[in-house]
Order: structure tokens, then sequence, then C-alpha cells
């Protein structure tokens, strides 16, 4: 997301979800809404989000590379849609896949850990208790564990040894045992 500019359409609960989530990767973030509840201007002023409160109007979104449609209305949606891709605009509509360019996983992140998850549209739900799952499953810790990971990955030098090493160091924190030990 680094150098996107995204601007996020509607100003209810599902944007505010959105926005919550987009605010893991980026802050260079536009709302744009007729309504948007008082929770999200709380966030956006926590991080300097720039918000306007008007309807949508055809060219709002000429200077975003990203557009992200959280509003019900579906002939908006689809509006929006067509006009992004004359502009090569990347557009998300909240459960649209129809005017999606991309969709937004389930995921999981803790430090530099990512991991996402994503049934390609099917069933957000479905998505949403696996990664709960999987979080669970999750050592404690694990984002102090990569950041030492990454230190070493800069103090030491590339090669053979320093994969062993590092491997090892993975291995032994996950209390794995590869089968080519036994």
């Amino acid at each position: 997301m680094n150098n996107k500019k995204i601007l996020l359409i509607g100003g209810g609960k599902i944007a505010f979800e959105k926005l919550s989530h987009l605010l893991d990767f980026t802050t260079d973030i536009s709302i744009l809404a007729k309504t948007i509840h008082q929770e999200i201007k709380t966030l956006a002023a926590q991080h300097d989000i720039s918000i306007k409160e008007n309807a949508y109007h055809k060219g709002d979104i000429a200077s975003f590379d990203i557009v992200i449609i959280a509003v019900d209305n579906i002939s908006l949606q689809q509006n929006i849609f067509e006009e992004t891709r004359k502009k090569g605009i990347l557009c998300n509509a909240v459960d649209s896949l129809e005017y999606c360019d991309f969709i937004f996983p389930s995921y999981i992140k803790k430090g530099d850990l990512i991991v996402s998850v994503s049934t390609s549209g099917a069933s957000p739900a479905v998505a949403k208790y696996l990664r709960r799952h999987i979080e669970k499953m999750l050592p404690t810790g694990i984002e102090i564990f990569l950041k030492k990971m990454r230190e070493y990955r800069k103090r030491l030098p590339k090669g053979k040894s320093r994969m062993q090493f590092l491997d090892k160091l993975a291995k032994n924190y996950f209390k794995i045992k590869d089968k080519r030990d036994e």
C-alpha cells in the first residue's frame, strides 16, 4: 500500500471496519460519504485522515490509486466501478464481487507477520472463522521473535550457514521435529 492513495466511500459500520483494517497498512486514506458515523470521525482524527462529508459525485475518484466502496447502493457501486475502469484505478466494492478488482482477505497481523485467508469471495464467514482458528495456533510473542530474526538476517553474512542458523532458530521456536531428524 506504500505510495498508494486510497479513497474510502462510505461512512457506516462496514466503512469503519475497512478503515480499521486499512490502518494496519497505510494512513494515506481519504473518506467520502454523505453521512459519517462518529466512530469513523474519531479514528480518522487519530490518524490525520481526510474526511469529506458529501455525496459522491463523478470525478471524486480522480486523484486516487485505489477506491473502496462501502455503501449499500448497488447502482452507485456500479457507477463508481465503471468510472474506475476508465481511469485505471483499482476498485473494491464491499460484498459485490462483480465490482471488484481485488478482495480483502481475512488476516492476522502481528508485527512483521501477516497471515491472510481468502475463499476468493465464496464465503467471507468461513475465512473469518478459519483466521480465528489459525490465530489461536500462533505462539505468543511471535512478533518479538520475528524482530530478532530480522536482526540476525541483517547482521549475519548471506550464505548457507546463515540459512541453516536461521532455520534452526525457527525450528526450535516452533519446537517442530523434522521427520528427517528421526
